[in-house]
């Protein structure tokens, strides 16, 4: 049973945030809840990918949003990541978990490694990666219709929270999976595959993982002050980890099918760990200092 409604950001006797935690994937870690309720949320940034749905995991409420839209529509490039995180934190997210597919760019990190990364390199081109860019934004309370943020320069040198981080490895290891403790995830634009040298040049550089969607979530995360956990699924060896014909797609959608239980199983569990409210006591908490911003953040 579904059920759809606008969303605020309290539930029906206005005490609680109508979710606490944020997981943003695919269909395959929300479709097996009862009484989901789906919620359309509007952003000042647009659609996000798709409606939140909302349920309750280990007695936390949470939000999940399918990256790519429920019937998958949405290529890594055309993805409003902007209005994605923005969608969780109005409903009161203050943590989300990223779960998502990548390559191996090392032959030990072969498919169906789960790697926990500590850090990200950007090699996208096109995306919008961040909501102080000096634009305007809507807001029907400001004086004609709009305002302009400030200029913000948020820390991002450990972009990944350490908190949720500890929970993830913490929730893989009681599921008797050996997860890789850090390591730097590579995100190209796609979505294309990278060329063999392409490949061969990311893992020279000593990256672990490639994939296409790991960023601009991190930042935008920061920026809202959310709290945001990597969770990457190797599922092949990228194309200058391997000496076939390269990673096809439906390689990378049959190891991931494989994998999902036992995903969704590490994911729930981290969700059982996570403080998300004022307990926070992590840089991403406070990474704005306390200031208004002008981006109109409840």
């Amino acid at each position: 049973m579904v059920n759809t409604a606008q969303a605020t950001t309290v539930d029906d006797d206005g005490t609680a945030p109508l979710a606490e935690i944020g997981v943003i994937g695919g269909s395959g870690f929300y479709s097996f809840l009862d009484d989901v309720r789906e919620v359309q949320v509007d952003t000042p940034y647009g659609a996000p990918s798709d409606s939140l749905f909302l349920g309750e995991v280990a007695g936390r409420r949470i939000a999940f949003l399918p990256r790519h839209g429920r019937a998958h529509h949405l290529p890594p490039h055309r993805i409003n990541y902007r209005a994605n995180l923005w969608a969780l934190r109005s409903v009161g997210v203050r943590q989300v978990l990223g779960p998502c597919a990548v390559g191996g760019l090392r032959p030990e990190y072969g498919p169906g490694t789960l790697l926990i990364p500590d850090q990200f390199v950007d090699r996208t081109e096109n995306r919008v990666q961040s909501y102080y860019d000096g634009l305007p934004v809507e807001d029907p309370q400001a004086p004609g219709g709009e305002r302009v943020p400030e200029v913000v320069h948020v820390s991002l040198a450990d972009p990944y929270c350490p908190v949720g981080r500890k929970a993830a490895l913490r929730a893989a290891q009681g599921r008797r999976w050996d997860a890789v403790d850090g390591g730097t995830l590579v995100v190209v634009e796609g979505p294309r595959f990278s060329t063999r040298a392409e490949s061969l040049w990311h893992r020279a550089q000593g990256w672990s993982v490639v994939g296409m969607t790991g960023h601009p979530e991190a930042a935008l995360a920061r920026e809202l002050e959310l709290c945001y956990t990597s969770l990457t699924l190797v599922t092949d060896l990228d194309a200058g980890a391997e000496t076939g014909e390269g990673v096809s797609h439906d390689e990378v959608l049959e190891v991931f099918a494989a994998n999902i239980e036992r995903l969704r199983a590490v994911l729930f569990d981290t969700v059982a760990e996570l403080p998300a409210g004022p307990e926070r006591g992590c840089l991403c908490a406070r990474a704005l200092g306390g200031r208004e911003t002008g981006i109109g953040m409840a």
